[in-house]
């Protein structure tokens, strides 16, 4: 069954459906039937990155074509991911995937990466909740770097507090910070 959201005009199927706008406040809460049913349910982003986890990988084995159509070899097993806010175009931050941490974006809809300086997997946000879903992923022609276009979860994709990881540009001969933290990582991270 397909659910309908009086303000946006839009519908989504009633298992995956969730509010866009939770926060904003809307003369139609009572009557919109996304908003009421689900608006501010628990669960709700889960159940949106599941759906475009779902949409990420199509059933026919196409996500197989692509795995084999990736050049991890180019670069020792790991390749950039660029990763850029899906609304703004605004660059998040750079990280490394593997094949084990592709296939977990595929799967879960979340962004997963590789950290070079633990050597392991990891899934973005796992210490912070700052998890960014993934909406869109874009590969390039050598294909041996991808973009992943993410909805970021909590307002900020780095750990040192700002929303971007290139709050710094160059000025003369040093660096500027050019942005506000949008987090105290001592906060977040020392729980």
């Amino acid at each position: 069954m397909e659910l309908v959201c009086e303000k946006y005009k839009e519908t989504m199927p009633e298992d995956v459906a969730c509010c866009k706008h939770p926060k904003e406040y809307c003369k139609f809460r009572s009557a919109c039937m996304i908003q009421f049913a689900s608006g501010e349910t628990p669960g709700c982003r889960e159940k949106q990155a599941a759906a475009a986890a779902a949409s990420l990988v199509n059933k026919d084995c196409k996500s197989r074509k692509i795995m084999q159509s990736l050049r991890f070899d180019k670069g020792d097993g790991l390749l950039p991911a660029i990763v850029q806010d899906h609304q703004s175009n605004e660059v998040l931050m750079v990280a490394y995937i593997n094949e084990e941490a592709w296939q977990k974006t595929l799967e879960t809809g979340k962004a997963h990466y590789w950290s070079r300086s633990r050597n392991k997997l990891w899934l973005k946000g796992e210490s912070s909740n700052h998890v960014q879903l993934v909406k869109e992923i874009l590969v390039d022609c050598d294909e041996d770097t991808v973009i992943y276009r993410v909805e970021q979860l909590g307002g900020a994709a780095c750990h040192k507090g700002y929303r971007s990881c290139f709050f710094r540009r160059v000025e003369g001969d040093g660096l500027v910070i050019k942005d506000e933290p949008v987090f105290d990582p001592g906060e977040v991270y020392n729980k």
